[in-house]
């Protein structure tokens, strides 16, 4: 089937296009409403952790709130990354950094998620973009892009085939998050309600954040975790130097490039590395045997601690949005460090969900390098789909 055949049109005509609604806390009037906003939507998925609130009138709800369906693409940042709304959480509404798409009877909504993600990974919003340092996409300008119609049951067999391989990866998704949530369980019992083994015969001791257990300290975050030198991302194979590793994209869990050999950069399930930063601003714990790309801060705990544990004892403070995105000052927060038993007790408990996790996430890479393999094949007709 050659795309010959395929109707392509401008997306203004084939989809109601809406930026969204500019944060004012002095002007905006109405009930308070959780919003997206850029760092929330990601290629294909949305972070949800931390939703914030404007207030929304209720002539505005249909202007700017989102139905199951709708496409949430990014006008900054990395305009064009986009991910399809399915009611995750209700009421939801946008900020005007993002775009939202709403296709009409001649496409199907993940037929056209797919046709951007095609679009975006050959730079083909590029032409589109504005600004010189920081690109944008105004609405103006993606309405001008161009999208393939093909028979809506073509569209359709197309988005079956490729979702099949995204609901795999969302699959693997949830399990990482139940072992992730696991694992914050049985941190915050044993060292933040102090119910760890043993606990009833363990006296307690004053201390800078209260009563602690006796053997416990309080403790700088600087004095547990120390920060890691970055090196040099090689992008091109052919010039890696010997014995160089994968480098992972915090964000993507998506092959960088390669990484020298030196330890301070390699992450392994009896060394995990606590990594800090890039637009998800959060910390996330390594242990495959990856080092990390840029704009992250890898961090390794001393040798009196596991890195698993203190991992847990940081990660609870960036949470909160005063450290969120600035390491120096996390970096003199006070912390309560259990003692070196109890600590590689919790590590030694969690390596299985570690390892799991690490192997639900090499899943993920394999189906989606093949999903993305399909994908330009789909998206330009080369693979006969017509329906009798």
């Amino acid at each position: 089937m050659a795309t010959s055949k395929w109707e392509r049109k401008p997306l203004g005509a084939v989809a109601d296009l809406c930026l969204g609604k500019m944060l004012d806390q002095n002007k905006n009037k109405g009930e308070p409403l959780p919003y997206l906003a850029n760092v929330n939507v990601r290629w294909g998925e949305f972070s949800l952790d931390g939703l914030r609130t404007m207030r929304f009138e209720s002539k505005e709800m249909d202007r700017y709130g989102l139905k199951f369906g709708d496409i949430v693409m990014c006008e900054g940042g990395e305009p064009g990354r986009c991910a399809i709304w399915k009611n995750q959480v209700p009421g939801m509404m946008i900020q005007k950094a993002l775009h939202r798409i709403r296709p009409s009877e001649v496409l199907d909504y993940r037929f056209l998620h797919y046709s951007f993600l095609h679009i975006g990974q050959s730079n083909g919003f590029d032409q589109f973009f504005t600004g010189s340092t920081i690109k944008h996409l105004p609405s103006e300008k993606l309405a001008k892009v161009e999208v393939p119609i093909p028979p809506l049951p073509v569209q359709r067999r197309i988005a079956g085939i490729l979702s099949a391989y995204d609901e795999l990866m969302e699959n693997s998704q949830r399990r990482i998050r139940l072992l992730e949530a696991m694992a914050r369980a049985l941190y915050r019992e044993w060292f933040v309600h102090f119910r760890f083994p043993g606990h009833e015969k363990h006296p307690r001791v004053a201390s800078p954040l209260g009563d602690i257990p006796q053997g416990w300290e309080v403790k700088l975050v600087k004095d547990i975790l120390s920060r890691r030198a970055a090196g040099t991302v090689y992008r091109d194979e052919d010039v890696k130097p010997e014995g160089a590793i994968p480098v992972l994209d915090q964000s993507t869990n998506e092959l960088l490039g390669f990484h020298d050999n030196e330890p301070d950069h390699r992450a392994s399930p009896t060394m995990p590395m606590a990594i800090f930063g890039d637009h998800t601003c959060k910390m996330q714990l390594l242990i495959e045997p990856f080092s990390v790309g840029p704009n992250v801060v890898p961090f390794a705990a001393g040798r009196e601690l596991p890195t698993a544990y203190v991992f847990f004892a940081v990660n609870s403070l960036v949470q909160t949005q005063e450290y969120k995105r600035h390491w120096i000052p996390l970096n003199a927060k006070e912390v309560i460090v259990a003692d070196r038993v109890l600590a590689q007790r919790f590590a030694s408990l969690i390596q299985p969900m570690l390892v799991e996790q690490a192997t639900l996430r090499k899943a993920i890479r394999n189906l989606r390098r093949t999903r993305d393999l399909l994908l330009p094949r789909l998206l330009s007709g080369q693979v006969n789909l017509t329906t009798n």
